[in-house]
């Protein structure tokens, strides 16, 4: 079985939001022309409390893109986004959420950052979508969403390593570029991890 599966398409990382992707509205109206195809359709949510670790307001000096050493990982500093039951960490109002089966929130313990719609950046802590789509039996992913270089590699890399198919929709992404040439990179690492990269034009939608 296959599910569809979208990364954070929240209102902080669109244009005017708290932490704008560039171009990042361009991904809502991807994710709803493809919706149709699947029969499971899972949403992932940044989820933070106001004193997150991430971000840089919560340490004295600190501005965003500034580096440190959180929970014994490196992180980059974030401005403060996507808190929780804020409008920023709403969903993109164009998104048509009643196509959701289930949304899986992140980033919720303030000690830890967590990119990947699995695990927070250590691995202790599990979202809950592995085991979800265990119990479906479901084997095959198609994945897009925000951002490319950082919560999209993250959740490809996971998948990969839980060994579910994935296929990375790269229209329905956009990234956030902190130095040239992330998204590229971003993209060959998950080519390397044996993701395939496809265009929502090559999905082709069968009955249910």
């Amino acid at each position: 079985m296959k599910a569809l599966i979208l990364v954070d398409i929240q209102n902080d990382f669109l244009p005017g939001g708290a932490l704008p992707v560039p171009e990042g509205d361009q991904v809502a109206p991807v994710a709803n022309g493809i919706m149709p195809c699947f029969e499971h359709v899972y949403a992932t949510q940044d989820w933070h409390l106001a004193n997150h670790g991430s971000f840089a307001s919560n340490h004295h000096g600190r501005k965003p893109g500034d580096i440190i050493i959180l929970a014994g990982l490196e992180q980059v500093l974030w401005p403060d986004h996507c808190v929780q039951n804020t409008w920023g960490a709403d969903f993109a109002p164009v998104l048509d959420t009643s196509r959701f089966e289930q949304v899986f929130r992140k980033g919720i313990d303030p000690d830890i950052d967590s990119y990947s719609t699995f695990f927070d950046n250590a691995h202790r802590r599990s979202t809950g979508l592995a085991e979800y789509l265990h119990s479906r039996e479901i084997g095959e992913i198609f994945i897009m969403g925000l951002a490319t270089d950082y919560c999209v590699l993250y959740s490809v890399l996971d998948a990969r390593e839980l060994g579910l198919e994935t296929r990375v929709i790269t229209d329905g992404c956009r990234g956030i570029e902190l130095h040239e040439g992330d998204i590229d990179r971003a993209f060959d690492r998950m080519r390397t991890a044996g993701a395939v990269l496809i265009t929502s034009s090559e999905i082709t939608c069968m009955p249910h």
